[in-house]
């Protein structure tokens, strides 16, 4: 069958006789360019490899040609076909090259080499990232709550994209470059219990290896395209990282917010397992004082607590003071047993989950390395993916095309 619809493509693309032929056509700078003569391209298409008779024709002013055909077919520069460039897009933001290209010859009978699929994801993806990056009207209606969650997770990159850049580890060389990702998400209904539920499909996502400036513009368009000003509730979900609340000040200012509060429990945990390092017992009981008081929204009495810790070494002495002051600069974003009587929600996973499903599931599997540009045109790719955005993705091709 694929046999056959390649010669009924070829003859049909080919009826033409190359396309309208005229004895001129004019670049984009206005230069009168000569037909010359029709040429053959090859081109993978879904059913196969096909010739395509197109026109050349040559401007001596600019000294090149093009065929005009090729633009037509959405060819120009390139031997894949629109379908098998979407195909290639989609099963390599998806999953390793190399695996990529044996699914493609074993499901569509299409050989295609990793090398080829890699370029294509690296092309496809920054059509991807301009897409995403476009200012959209609003989305229609109005939403009662809106959340946007804000986290950073680590890539695995080459060694030339970390020169000059300070890596956590004790030797002090970075092996790893932040990806920093935002999601937005409605609330509307609450379970049994009165807790809040996510509306079904209404989370989209957006991210990229870049400045927290360059990033805060991102987030903030998404938002705005999701319907953020006509939302009746607005809030900003986020761990302590300082560069978050920055974004928040700068983009979001009327938001509530709220730092996660599994993230705030992990603080007063660290604490307890380095003070009462040798007595499990005695961690347990301090560190469940500190939950039964953050959960109460009661701060203060979390940092007079931390205070009291007594410090043996330099070590102890900077953990102790660093969580105090994590709990001093978020008190205000740690009203938890005021936020749910809201009905609001006070944790992350909807970011944490997506950092797992976009980031970790294909970028930071065992020996990979990316380039900053590679790494940013898989994660635009994904995020058209998984905010349900890829078929409005393709229409923009086509139109921009």
């Amino acid at each position: 069958m694929h046999k056959i619809g390649c010669i009924a493509l070829e003859k049909l693309v080919n009826l033409d006789g190359g396309g309208a032929r005229d004895e001129s056509q004019f670049c984009d700078m206005g230069h009168q360019a000569t037909y010359i003569e029709v040429r053959e391209k090859e081109v993978l298409t879904v059913v196969g490899k096909i010739q395509v008779q197109r026109n050349y024709y040559y401007d001596r002013f600019c000294g090149e040609g093009w065929c005009p055909k090729d633009r037509e077919l959405s060819i120009v520069g390139s031997s894949f076909s629109p379908g098998v460039r979407r195909i290639m897009g989609r099963v390599g933001s998806s999953r390793p090259f190399a695996v990529g290209a044996e699914e493609i010859l074993e499901i569509g009978g299409l050989e295609v080499n990793p090398k080829s699929i890699e370029r294509m994801c690296h092309e496809v993806g920054n059509e991807a990232d301009r897409f995403l990056s476009l200012r959209a009207p609003a989305e229609k209606g109005t939403q009662e709550t809106m959340y946007i969650s804000i986290d950073g997770t680590g890539v695995p990159v080459l060694k030339v994209e970390t020169d000059g850049r300070r890596g956590k580890g004790a030797d002090g060389i970075a092996k790893t470059r932040e990806v920093k990702l935002g999601c937005v998400f409605t609330q509307t209904a609450f379970d049994d219990e009165g807790y809040p539920i996510r509306d079904e499909n209404s989370t989209t996502y957006v991210g990229a290896i870049e400045t927290a400036e360059v990033f805060g513009h991102r987030i903030r368009r998404e938002a705005e395209r999701r319907g953020y000003w006509q939302a009746k509730r607005r809030c900003v979900i986020g761990d302590g990282a300082p560069w978050i609340w920055n974004i928040v000040s700068d983009h979001f200012w009327d938001a509530i917010q709220i730092v996660d509060l599994y993230h705030a429990r992990e603080h007063y945990w660290a604490c307890a397992r380095v003070f009462f390092a040798t007595d499990e017992q005695r961690q347990r009981v301090w560190a469940g004082c500190r939950k039964e008081e953050l959960d109460n929204g009661d701060v203060d009495a979390v940092i007079r607590a931390v205070k009291q810790l007594r410090t043996r070494s330099k070590a102890s002495r900077k953990l102790r003071d660093s969580t105090v002051n994590y709990f001093q600069q978020n008190k205000h974003r740690m009203r938890y047993s005021e936020f749910r009587a809201q009905g609001l929600f006070v944790g992350s996973g909807v970011i944490e989950a997506g950092c797992k499903t976009i980031i970790s599931q294909r970028l930071k599997q065992s020996g990979m390395h990316w380039t900053v540009d590679g790494a940013n045109s898989i994660i635009a790719l994904r995020c058209c993916l998984l905010s349900r955005r890829w078929e409005d993705f393709w229409t923009y091709v086509a139109e921009v095309a």
